[in-house]
């Protein structure tokens, strides 16, 4: 039975945004999405007192490559059940500033059912939720910013299809448990002692050190903190009433934490301390990493980016202020074009080459001697018949016709000889 255009047209658009916005999880199972965590790792998890349906958290770590799985135990407390290592993540240390500027984002984000992707192009996919509240307040722009697979990434982080399937799996379970969001929190890095000292004079370090308070908080309680956004800046566990009055742009309410928590952070903090100071007194042990530097080298790759999408000839890699890349800026850039756009070039050249070669035969032939047909004979040959097949050697340049030199005149023996 042959359903109507008019009908498929809006069942077929309906099947597709459903796929894109994740509202059926349980009836869209393509790619990979009904894939069942190994059953090793079902019961290494069960050894610890966690279940397939528990609450889950992801953690991500740029410079570590590293994106690991939480989950939470019987005791509320959560514990690390596995990790991946990312296959390819886009730019460089530092937050998202703008659109086009190629960055993963850095953050405190909420994956929720309607961000899951069970139809994604990249295998399988879910939004990590950027813009965020505080990405909002401070300007950031930018969309569609997805954790995939298919290892190919620009703004993303990327993860191979096997990979992606059971982190797919780890939130899939987790809805159907009940979970309504998950958190997941993206770093430069591992936030220790170390590491922060590395990056002291970055101009990215305020960003990351509001990162840390809540990275600390986690390793504090082991349960993902409470986040919210007051100030343009993250704030964690700073209430307990999930109906507290919080605005992303105005003044902080004043903070309400258990007197528990506060000395664990505390005496925390004195820890960490007393290891940074260390850490700057004995100098850099590694050198930092390349780090986007702040929204001025955002607006760069994003003027890269738009060039490059139009087809114009630019660097091949996107341009860099970081103090690594400081030598590179005197060396020749390698210019590379998309290869759409040479494609498109070539046709071009080949139209106007084919142009040529009729104007130079028309030009060269001829015109005839009948009053009453007196037309070009090159103008006829160049429209073709009904009959003549269309081939593409019409759009192969051809030589103009050479002239045809009279034919000789046959001797006085060879006529008496016919």
């Amino acid at each position: 039975m042959k359903i109507p255009t008019h009908i498929l047209a809006p069942l077929m658009l309906t099947l597709f945004l459903a796929g894109c916005q994740g509202s059926s999880i349980d009836d869209l199972s393509p790619n990979g999405a009904s894939t069942q965590l190994p059953e090793k790792l079902v019961r290494s998890m069960k050894s610890k007192g966690i279940s397939t349906t528990s609450p889950v958290m992801f953690r991500i770590f740029k410079e570590e490559n590293v994106l690991e799985v939480w989950k939470r135990k019987d005791n509320g407390r959560y514990d690390m059940v596995t990790s991946y290592q990312i296959c390819k993540w886009s730019g460089k240390l530092g937050p998202k500033y703008i659109e086009g500027d190629r960055q993963a984002p850095e953050g405190f984000y909420a994956v929720r059912p309607a961000q899951m992707n069970p139809k994604s192009s990249y295998y399988l996919s879910f939004n990590t939720g950027f813009p965020n509240g505080l990405d909002r307040a401070l300007g950031r722009t930018g969309a569609n910013l997805m954790v995939h697979g298919a290892c190919s990434s620009s703004g993303c982080y990327s993860m191979t299809d096997a990979q992606v399937a059971q982190i797919y799996a780890f939130a899939r379970d987790a809805f159907k448990g009940g979970q309504e969001s998950i958190q997941l929190e993206a770093f430069p890095f591992r936030m220790t002692a170390a590491n922060m000292a590395r990056y002291r004079d970055d101009p990215n370090y305020a960003f990351w050190k509001n990162l840390k308070e809540g990275y600390d908080h986690f390793e504090i309680t082991k349960v993902p903190p409470k986040v919210d956004v007051c100030e343009k800046k993250y704030v964690f566990n700073h209430t307990s009433d999930p109906n507290a009055p919080i605005a992303a742009t105005s003044a902080c309410p004043p903070a309400n934490q258990p007197e528990s928590l506060k000395m664990a952070y505390q005496s925390y903090q004195s820890s960490y301390e007393t290891a940074f100071s260390s850490m700057v007194g004995k100098g850099r042990i590694q050198p930092p990493s390349r780090s986007i530097q702040g929204i001025a080298e955002a607006k760069i790759i994003a003027d890269w980016s738009a060039r490059r999408a139009r087809g114009e000839r630019v660097t091949q890699e996107p341009p860099s202020m970081s103090p690594q890349d400081k030598d590179a800026a005197s060396k020749p850039q390698v210019m590379v074009r998309l290869a759409s756009a040479v494609a498109a070039d070539k046709a071009r050249e080949e139209r106007e080459a084919s142009k040529r070669t009729r104007m130079s035969r028309a030009a060269s032939v001829p015109m005839t001697t009948n009053p009453a047909t007196q037309v070009p004979a090159a103008s006829a040959a160049a429209q073709p018949t009904a009959a003549a097949p269309q081939t593409t050697a019409a759009l192969t340049p051809v030589a103009p016709a050479a002239a045809q030199p009279a034919p000789a005149k046959k001797a006085w023996w060879k006529i008496i000889g016919n």
